[in-house]
């Protein structure tokens, strides 16, 4: 007389919570790698001029390439006038007061007759200097950091739309984030069973 004996449950689900495969593992690595790339973004763009006291500006001509093509998101930090010198990138307002504002280089600097700093600017790819002389209260920094492309998406929302933006994409990481620990403890409690 032969005894049939039945499959143990634990040896039959043990491939299954361990690890779910290749594929699954290929997934995850995917997913904490646009994870990162996301908060590498939200970093550059918001965060860090945020804690730096810095403001990101979209380039939106052609005035500065090769260096800063259409596109490019530019940061431009706080700056003493008196401390800018010939080769500094400044961010500065077209008209003083006015929103406006435009990225060149320094390529001079005088005391004008009434012995206030004035500079003059010029984009990298432009043949001439620019036509006015940039008085200290236009400028709004000197250029900290650029990042390639990240500008398109600044130029295209504005402030509400990027805050917004911001904190959806942060709540959508952390819940992310949370289910990915969730199912980790999960898979934790089923291993000890």
């Amino acid at each position: 007389m032969s005894t049939l004996v039945a499959p143990s449950r634990h040896r039959a689900e043990a491939p299954a919570s361990a690890g779910g495969g290749p594929v699954r593992f290929c997934l995850q690595v995917v997913a904490w790698l646009v994870i990162l790339a996301s908060l590498a973004v939200l970093a550059a763009a918001v965060v860090v001029p945020r804690i730096g006291g810095a403001t990101p500006y979209a380039i939106l001509t052609g005035s500065m390439r090769p260096g800063l093509p259409p596109g490019t998101l530019v940061v431009a930090k706080p700056v003493d006038p008196a401390e800018i010198g010939v080769g500094t990138v400044i961010t500065y307002q077209l008209n003083s007061g006015e929103p406006t504002v435009v990225t060149h280089r320094v390529i001079a600097v005088r005391q004008s007759l009434d012995g206030d700093l004035e500079l003059q600017t010029q984009g990298d790819a432009n043949d001439v200097a620019d036509e006015k002389w940039v008085r200290p209260e236009q400028v709004r920094g000197e250029l900290w950091y650029a990042v390639p492309h990240l500008g398109r998406l600044n130029g295209v929302l504005n402030g509400d739309q990027r805050q917004l933006l911001v904190y959806a994409a942060a709540a959508g990481l952390a819940l992310y984030a949370l289910r990915m620990f969730a199912g980790a403890g999960r898979d934790r409690v089923r291993r000890r069973r």
